[in-house]
């Protein structure tokens, strides 16, 4: 079988398009997994969740998630991000607002945990950290777990014999293997990349052959920016999808 993994929309219908356009492209898959934040910061918060709904899939919830239907305060959030919430809480539909309020904080799916920050704290912590990441391995008990929140792809590998935590970057095409080593894995953001390459981020977990490979998808950025300004959406918000900052 053969799974997305995709996190991080946020409310780019463009860049999620793309992406779900290459996956099929890519000879599709048996379902979704997605890591949270649908909404927040992009134009597009009611298309994005609609769209995510035709799909089979799964998702856990993001801060974003939660702060758009008023589950966490955004008073931690910097003021772009704050005032992309309070305006996307006006562009969801009941249905809308309903689907996200039923998102848990943690999913399993086989060998897999699935959270938004960390399996520490699902919705807020981020996992950029070999110590942070190596603390995170004792609160999943699954060989594996994808995270999001970060929009930066990587991995962290627990080793079975020198209780040492190790980085990588995740390199798009390049097979992941899954062996005996722990690992915690981020597919990077589908639609605000922050990694420094402003195309969309995504992976495929392929379950008979036990790898995990990242793709880049280009996507049209000028459209989600013009919306973006059409609904005067923080500027900084705008000019940071051309750098995928």
């Amino acid at each position: 079988m053969r799974y997305a993994l995709i996190a991080d929309i946020h409310a780019n219908v463009t860049a999620f398009t793309a992406v779900l356009d290459d996956i099929k492209r890519k000879g599709g898959v048996e379902e979704i997994w997605c890591l949270g934040d649908v909404v927040g910061y992009g134009p597009d918060p009611h298309q994005c969740l609609e769209l995510l709904r035709q799909y089979k899939h799964v998702c856990v919830a993001g801060n974003h998630d939660w702060a758009a239907i008023g589950k966490l305060d955004t008073s931690n959030f910097n003021p772009d991000a704050a005032a992309a919430c309070h305006w996307t809480a006006q562009q969801l539909t009941p249905e809308d607002v309903k689907y996200l309020e039923s998102l848990p904080l943690v999913i399993q799916k086989g060998d897999f945990t699935l959270v938004h920050g960390s399996p520490r704290e699902p919705i807020w912590e981020y996992l950029l950290s070999t110590s942070s990441a190596k603390e995170n391995f004792a609160y999943f008990q699954s060989p594996f777990c994808l995270v999001g929140h970060s929009h930066v792809p990587l991995v962290f590998k627990y080793g079975d014999d020198d209780d040492a935590c190790l980085f990588s970057s995740f390199s798009p095409y390049a097979g992941l293997i899954l062996g005996r080593s722990r690992l915690i894995v981020n597919p990077g953001g589908v639609g605000q990349p922050r990694d420094g390459d402003p195309r969309a981020s995504y992976a495929i977990y392929d379950s008979e052959r036990k790898m995990i490979r990242l793709y880049r998808v280009p996507y049209d950025i000028d459209a989600t920016q013009v919306r973006m300004v059409r609904h005067n959406l923080p500027m900084r918000l705008v000019v940071r999808l051309n750098y995928g900052e």
